[in-house]
C-alpha cells in the first residue's frame, strides 16, 4: 500500500521535477523545435515537452500512467496544439502501419518493459520518409566502473523510479530494430548524477527495405 501511494502521489512529482533539470530542457528544446505537423510522444508523462512544439498541429499523447497524465492538465489546457490522449503501451501501439509522420521520446525508452518490442512498433507505425527523434540517458560503454555500478543498482532504480533502467544501450537497440541515424550524439548532462549523466540524442529513420 505505501509503495503505491509513492507511485500515484509522490513519483510523478519527483519525474516532474528533475524533468525539469536546466540541461535537460536545453536538450528538449534543440529536440523538438524542428519538428512541424502531426506527432506521435511515446510517454507524454506531465507535457514538459509541449511548449517546445511549435509547429505542431496535432499532437497523439502515449501515456499509460493516468496520475501523470493528469499533471499535464494545465500545460494542455494553455497549449494550441491539439493533444489526444492516447492511454496505451508502446509494446503495442493503436495505430496503422506507416501512418506516422513523427515520433517523439524523451527518456522514456529506459522505463517501457519490453523496449525490443517498443521499437519494433515505432519502426512499423512510422512512414518511410517519417523520424523518429529522442532524448535518453544509456549505459556508459567507456567507463567499466560506471557500467558495472549502473547494472548493479539498475533493479533498485527500477523500484523507485517506475522501471527505469540505466544500463540500456540505446543506440544498439535502435540499429537492432533497422533503424539508420541521420543524427546522433553523446553528451553528459549536467546538474544530473553521474550515474545517469550519459545521455544519447538522436533522429533516426527506418531502414529501406
Amino acid at each position: 500500500m505505501i509503495y503505491k501511494f509513492y507511485q500515484q502521489h509522490i513519483f510523478p512529482h519527483l519525474l516532474n521535477q528533475v524533468m525539469h533539470t536546466p540541461s535537460l530542457m536545453d536538450q528538449r528544446r534543440q529536440l523538438l523545435l524542428p519538428i512541424a505537423g502531426e506527432v506521435l510522444e511515446i510517454g507524454f508523462g506531465t507535457g514538459v515537452n509541449l511548449p517546445f512544439y511549435q509547429n505542431v498541429a496535432t499532437l497523439y499523447a502515449l501515456e499509460p500512467n493516468v496520475d501523470l497524465y493528469q499533471l499535464a492538465a494545465k500545460r494542455i489546457h494553455e497549449s494550441a496544439i491539439h493533444v489526444q490522449h492516447v492511454q496505451a503501451y508502446a509494446e503495442k501501439l493503436p495505430f496503422s502501419d506507416a501512418s506516422i509522420d513523427h515520433i517523439v521520446t524523451t527518456w522514456t525508452l529506459c522505463s517501457i518493459e519490453n523496449v525490443e518490442q517498443a521499437l519494433s512498433e515505432m519502426h512499423r507505425v512510422l512512414k518511410p520518409s517519417g523520424t523518429l527523434h529522442l532524448l535518453e540517458h544509456v549505459q556508459y560503454q567507456d567507463n567499466t566502473k560506471l557500467k558495472h555500478l549502473q547494472s548493479l543498482l539498475t533493479p533498485i532504480q527500477k523500484r523507485l523510479a517506475d522501471g527505469c533502467h540505466l544500463n540500456r544501450n540505446i543506440e544498439q537497440a535502435l540499429r537492432d530494430a533497422h533503424f539508420n541515424f541521420k543524427e546522433q550524439h553523446y553528451f553528459a548532462a549536467e546538474g544530473v548524477p553521474k550515474l545517469a549523466q550519459r545521455m544519447f540524442f538522436a533522429r533516426a529513420q527506418r531502414q529501406a527495405q
